[in-house]
């Protein structure tokens, strides 16, 4: 049974959560004030951003790999849609015959012709052919370049379905080599001491998602420490130590089935110690480790957790355990600060690994389903932008306690944080395996500022999660990745200060991404709902039921608006039947019967009422629900045995059917 919380939230809670659903318009705009940089400076990083941008656009004829997959199949085109989605809706088919008629349909769309031979990247043009099925099994005549959508079809007839979805997976494995540094540890470790590969330092990441069962959580546990070991022990890399070590990135995800805030004791008490022993390993390997970010509702367990294992006795010689933390989300400067403090109690540094964000979408989503006030995350990239340029800033402050690890593709963003650096910080770049290598090639070479690729490894299976988050964050035709290379944008634009293009703007929030409260207007009001991973709104919430809870309970049945009289029935606790929730009246027949006639003559004069009459009724019960709610939500628990999410979900529903 719920209960109210015996200290209320806790002080992490009250450290990051203020921030979680802030209003976007003040946010932005004093982050904007923290973002801006020097007059002096503006000048000098506007060169420097230019100089990366015409760099990249000189050496784009070299480009192989993600990038130049992305320019020329980014989403603006109708073969970039047609592979996002076909790439994300095959991770939930799980049938061949499903399959195969997806991709015979999602293929023949694209004018996949027009591609061929638009790319000076051999990867990308072989990658087209791998696209219209053929490549490897037949040599296509000059009709099935004119008429790919008939030559798929006239194939799929002539070889089978399977043999052309094995072709096209075939054809994603051959995109996937691009995309992951090695099926195996092994691979990854051979291909990073590879030649040109020894100027960058690594973080491998080994792919998966979230875990689903105990077993998942093991095997994935198994697979990280084989991986320490693995990074520690390989020639060339073992002799690496403190900050230019190579590390291993770590979801917490996939440590455990349930890392949400509904089980926050239990994973605690059960990512806790396996999260401990990885950093034990990586502390004896001389392997960095970092935990990952993920979703906004995991920000505060994945800190929680985090707190306990960067305490433990066993690492307090340490600065190998570090944290990625996501600019896009409102929380990131609290977090930053909250992280300072944590430091500040060891006198160890933590490595903090900067990123914008990879799960924007999902973030819209999750809050206009639930009905939260606001957005945990921007709704324009530039505010994204400015807030990542605001966290620079503040790391950089707190270079003491925290060390600055910057993931990004930007040049602006680059630029910025070289010239705010200067000579005296220590920090490093990160980017992406397959991305951005002309753009660090040039910073390494001309300004020596150490730079470690961000190496996913796994197998073809776990490749695809992957690789949509990142078509999705750097696939659009708005991306920065996208626009560098595009001799069609101008320089000018593309290294636009942020926080300029902010001071411009009429309104900071997107003015089509609606705040969740506003989604269906003017139509209607979207019903509120509860942010189920902030302590500080959960605890408010139980005391509000608490208090409802309190009170007896005996229910009869009105008729006209009178309570009738009739037996009594002790009502109980589905949870738990040996407590008494109150006592029913039943209605007898004779009740019903009055309670019929009322109806029907209350429909009369109902039907009769002015229909803004009736609207303003409705309204006004509809607010009755949300002032008691915690009453409301009590009795849903108590009486029909829902848990508390659930629950709300029913307030919900009957709010906006009124």
């Amino acid at each position: 049974m719920y209960s109210a919380p015996e200290s209320g939230f806790s002080d992490l809670s009250r450290a990051i959560n203020p921030d979680y659903l802030r209003d976007e318009e003040a946010l932005v705009r004093e982050l904007a004030r923290q973002a801006t940089v020097e007059p002096q400076l503006q000048g000098a990083i506007a060169r420097t951003a230019a100089g990366l941008v015409e760099t990249v656009r000189r050496y784009r004829r070299e480009r192989s790999g993600l990038d130049a997959f992305l320019d020329q199949y980014d989403l603006s085109s109708a073969e970039g849609v047609v592979l996002m989605c076909l790439a994300e809706a095959l991770l939930r088919i799980p049938d061949a015959e499903t399959a195969d008629l997806l991709i015979a349909d999602r293929l023949a769309a694209g004018d996949w012709s027009s591609h061929i031979g638009e790319s000076d990247s051999a990867f990308v043009n072989a990658s087209t052919w791998g696209l219209m099925l053929t490549g490897r099994l037949v040599r296509p005549d000059p009709s099935a370049v004119s008429n790919p959508a008939g030559f798929v079809r006239d194939l799929i007839a002539k070889l089978g379905e399977p043999v052309v979805r094995s072709a096209f997976r075939q054809a994603m494995r051959i995109m996937g080599h691009q995309f992951v540094m090695g099926r195996t540890i092994d691979e990854a470790l051979a291909r990073s001491t590879e030649e040109g590969s020894s100027r960058y330092r690594f973080s491998f990441d080994m792919l998966g998602e979230a875990a689903l069962t105990a077993t998942d959580a093991q095997r994935y546990a198994d697979a990280y420490r084989d991986a320490i070991k693995a990074v520690g022990s390989a020639p060339g890399v073992a002799q690496e130590i403190g900050v230019a070590a190579p590390s291993i990135s770590i979801k917490l995800s996939a440590l455990f089935p349930r890392l949400e805030y509904s089980q926050f004791d239990r994973a605690l008490a059960e990512i806790v110690p396996t999260l401990r022993q990885l950093a034990e390993t990586g502390r004896q390997h001389r392997v960095a480790v970092t935990v990952d970010a993920e979703e906004a509702d995991r920000l505060e367990l994945t800190l929680a957790i985090f707190e306990q294992v960067y305490l433990s006795p066993g690492l307090d010689d340490w600065d190998g355990l570090g944290i990625a933390l996501q600019a896009y989300q409102k929380r990131a400067t609290a977090a930053i600060e909250w992280l300072d403090g944590l430091s500040r109690r060891t006198g160890r540094r933590i490595p903090v690994r900067l990123v914008k964000g990879a799960y924007w979408d999902t973030e819209i989503k999750r809050a206009q389903e639930r009905g939260l006030t606001s957005y945990p995350v921007y709704t324009r990239k530039s505010s994204t932008d400015v807030a990542y340029l605001a966290c620079a800033r503040q790391l950089f402050r707190l270079n003491g306690t925290l060390l600055p690890q910057f993931a990004t593709h930007n040049a602006q963003t680059v630029a910025t944080i070289m010239h705010l650096a200067g000579d005296n910080q220590e920090f490093e770049f990160q980017r992406l395996h397959g991305m951005g290598e002309e753009l660090y090639q040039e910073i390494i070479d001309k300004h020596t500022v150490p730079c470690r690729v961000y190496a996913p490894v796994g197998k073809h299976e776990d490749l695809l999660p992957y690789l949509v988050r990142r078509l999705l964050e750097n696939g659009a035709n708005t991306s920065f990745v996208n626009r560098i290379v595009d001799e069609k944008s101008p320089v000018g634009e593309i290294i636009a200060d942020p926080v300029e293009v902010t001071a411009q703007l009429d309104s900071i929030p997107h003015p089509r991404i609606p705040v969740p409260p506003e989604l269906f207007a003017p139509e209607r009001r979207n019903s509120s709902g509860v942010n189920f991973s902030d302590g500080i709104e959960i605890a408010q919430l139980i005391g509000e039921m608490v208090a409802a809870r309190a009170a007896a309970r005996d229910v009869y049945p009105i008729v006209g608006g009178r309570e009738q009289q009739g037996t009594a029935v002790p009502s109980t606790d589905p949870a738990d039947h040996s407590r008494q929730v109150g006592e029913v009246y039943w209605s007898d027949i004779e009740t019903v019967g009055q309670a019929l006639e009322s109806a029907a003559a209350g429909f009369r004069n109902w039907s009769a009422r002015a229909v803004a009459e009736r609207a303003d009724m409705l309204r006004r019960a509809a607010d009755l629900y949300e002032q008691n709610r915690g009453e409301l939500t009590a009795l849903c628990v108590s009486e029909a045995g829902r848990c508390i999410p659930d629950a709300m979900s029913e307030l919900r529903e009957a709010v906006d059917f009124l």
